[in-house]
């Protein structure tokens, strides 16, 4: 498998993560890592305020076109690839890039926030809040055309994504949840349900019809603070660790991960180095268990047992030098 890594928005985490991804590629010998480093992006003067809310659209707009031609050329290419942000705001591009090369995509969602805003119901301004509304054909009647977005087009349909692991949802957000009969997972479901009957509701759900390529695209604040606290949002009661891990098993194993995103892992917020060190070592825990690690071990292919080699001497000769 080869596999390219684009950082987005954070050089911190990139290096961080990509040395660990090709530490994980020696290991296991499964993986051939591209880093492709920073993308770079054109900076947008005066870049002001929309509907006296909407905060940086142009910038947002500009950057994650280029990330979607990225992306894009990326699968093109016969790549799987992993974006790192950076907040899910980049998930405008990396799914409309993946979108593009394969228009029957399945996307499986794993924050603790919806980001399904819209640019009308938004009371922070901040567009990571607001990606999937931008995304769902059945939303666009609701969502107005921002400076920048004009190359954007809905590619998503309800049916097509999953959310797991929901427990701070907004109230418009609910509403559209519920009304536009999206299916989603929250920390109560979970509960409920266990994790294990999560994901398979939640492949029965996309892949119950066709096999179809997954897009995971995971919010580090999917997981409890206390597991990743160096990030920008943290809501308290999130995966434990070993849910976190049995999720990006499940998605392994499936064979049909196309594109990853790891959001929102932000060492600028660690209280300490430990809580750096905490959140990124958990965000390549998931990145490099999406890609075959497994908690049994990431070991070399091994295909057959050694026999004994015939011993120096024979029987007879063993006998006479007694």
């Amino acid at each position: 498998m080869e596999l390219q890594v684009f950082d987005c928005w954070s050089w911190v985490v990139c290096c961080y993560l990509c040395l660990e991804i090709s530490w994980y590629k020696h290991r296991v010998g499964g993986c051939q890592v591209y880093d492709f480093g920073d993308l770079s992006f054109t900076q947008v003067p005066n870049d002001e305020i929309y509907n006296n809310i909407i905060k940086y659209p142009r910038s947002v707009g500009s950057a994650n076109q280029v990330l979607a031609d990225t992306v894009h050329g990326a699968l093109a290419a016969g790549h799987s690839c992993v974006t790192l942000g950076g907040d899910h705001s980049l998930a405008l591009g990396s799914i409309s890039g993946h979108a593009r090369q394969y228009p029957h995509l399945a996307v499986i969602w794993v924050d603790a926030h919806a980001d399904i805003n819209t640019p009308l119901t938004t009371v922070s301004g901040n567009l990571h809040g607001q990606p999937v509304s931008f995304l769902l054909r059945e939303l666009q009647d609701k969502v107005p055309l921002l400076p920048g977005f004009s190359w954007l087009k809905p590619c998503l349909s309800r049916s097509d994504i999953v959310y797991i692991g929901l427990r701070d949802v907004d109230p418009a957000e609910h509403y559209i949840l519920k009304n536009y009969d999206i299916q989603y997972f929250s920390m109560r479901d979970i509960d409920r349900f266990g994790i294990q009957k999560v994901m398979e509701r939640t492949f029965e759900h996309l892949l119950g019809r066709q096999q179809r390529p997954i897009h995971l695209s995971v919010d580090i604040d999917a997981f409890d603070p206390a597991l990743a606290p160096a990030t920008g949002t943290p809501v308290k009661g999130g995966l434990t660790y070993r849910e976190g891990m049995y999720i990006s098993e499940e998605v392994h194993n499936t064979g049909l991960l196309s594109v990853m995103d790891i959001v929102e892992v932000n060492p600028l917020l660690g209280a300490s180095q430990e809580e750096v060190s905490t959140t990124v070592n958990l965000a390549v825990d998931v990145v490099a268990t999406c890609f075959g690690q497994t908690r049994e071990g990431a070991h070399m292919v091994f295909e057959e047992l050694p026999s004994p080699s015939s011993p120096d001497e024979s029987d007879s000769e063993e006998q006479v030098r007694i």
